[in-house]
């Protein structure tokens, strides 16, 4: 896989519309474990599915779109003789769609409440203005750049701009403060994008006791760490590949932790040990190498690194704004029955002398 191929960092402005409208029930593990800088925000545009409204009035011209011009009385198809109603439309929606729906229009109103609370507006003219800026970064026309959206992401000009775009501005108001982007973090970036990365194997698991009987495994057999992924790793992508992953860069995209163990390696063949990267999830690597550093002056890369390090962090601060108004909310979900209450600071819990519960791992 090539520089672009991973460099998810440098398609921001195109995925936008994905990290706000994200598919459901779509998973992909490996993302969680090694992905890029989009996972971030993607866990606000899993509460941002199908919005559809924003607080300001509907323009007169796109009256056709708001429910409140909608005449349930009327029929909504004819099947022969046959009616076939608005109710009955509405009805089958909710039973399809409904869950879903209403997991954005929660969304919405939370950030709705949180405006009006801090009296954050968002005009028309400043949502305007960001699409033009977000399709001069990706260096479309805006025509053009419409037409990719709808295409793309099956969103019309409205829905963009209520969906994506006027939730985005609205947060960004909401945090109240301006991103920061310093020296140190350029020059990571520049690392990250221009610096050798490790190539590597992975086999991940989610049980600690069977962990520790792979990574003995792997210990006596490092040579066989291949087939061992195929046979026991738990993560379906690399799983197939024999435990191949994309190359780990130094300082993003992968877990801490790995990109850690990844970086002390040297020696081709090694196996690291075992590495805790989430609540019941333990992983090891193989060393197989380094990619070759691309030759670039930074001076020459620094204002497309700034641009994409921007980025990042306003998706980054959008989306640790959002999941801070999803916990200061109450939500009584009287479709599904679930009720979700605010969360209020506690003492701090002593946690257990490890984080493997008292006991070590059998490598490292």
């Amino acid at each position: 896989m090539d520089d672009k191929t991973n460099s998810v960092e440098t398609r921001e402005d195109i995925n936008t519309a994905s990290k706000f409208k994200s598919p459901r029930g779509q998973s992909k593990p490996l993302s969680t474990i090694i992905g890029g800088t989009v996972i971030a925000a993607l866990a606000v545009g899993v509460g941002f599915q199908m919005l559809r409204a924003t607080p300001e009035p509907v323009p007169k011209e796109q009256a056709t779109t708001s429910l409140d011009a909608i005449d349930f009385s009327r029929p909504a198809a004819r099947v022969n003789r046959d009616v076939i109603t608005r109710e009955e439309l509405a009805r089958e929606c909710i039973q399809q769609f409904g869950r879903e729906v209403l997991d954005g229009l929660i969304s919405r109103k939370i950030i709705q409440q949180a405006c009006s609370e801090r009296g954050v507006y968002v005009a028309d003219a400043e949502v305007a203005a960001e699409v033009t800026r977000i399709s001069k970064h990706a260096g479309l026309p805006l025509d053009q750049w419409y037409k990719f959206i709808q295409s793309e992401r099956g969103l019309t000009k409205l829905q963009y701009h209520r969906d994506v775009v006027w939730p985005l501005l609205s947060l960004k108001k909401i945090a109240g403060k301006e991103v920061e982007i310093t020296r140190e973090m350029l020059k990571e970036a520049y690392i990250d994008n221009y610096g050798p990365r490790v190539q590597a194997r992975m086999i991940v698991l989610d049980d600690f006791r069977r962990a520790q009987d792979v990574a003995a495994k792997v210990s006596e057999h490092p040579e066989d760490f291949e087939d061992y992924a195929r046979e026991y790793s738990t993560e379906p992508n690399s799983k197939s590949l024999g435990g191949r992953i994309p190359p780990i860069r130094r300082y993003s995209g992968a877990h801490k932790e790995l990109r850690n163990a990844a970086f002390r390696m040297k020696e081709l063949g090694s196996v690291s040990g075992l590495l805790q990267i989430g609540p019941s999830q333990y992983a090891m690597l193989q060393y197989e190498g380094r990619t070759e550093p691309v030759e670039h002056d930074i001076k020459d890369v620094q204002a497309s690194l700034h641009s994409e390090l921007l980025e990042r962090e306003v998706q980054s601060l959008v989306a640790e704004t959002f999941e801070e108004l999803k916990k200061s909310a109450r939500v009584d979900n009287l479709m599904t029955g679930e009720t979700t209450s605010p969360i209020r600071q506690t003492a701090a819990v002593v946690e257990d002398e490890s984080v493997f519960g008292g006991q070590e791992p059998v490598i490292e």
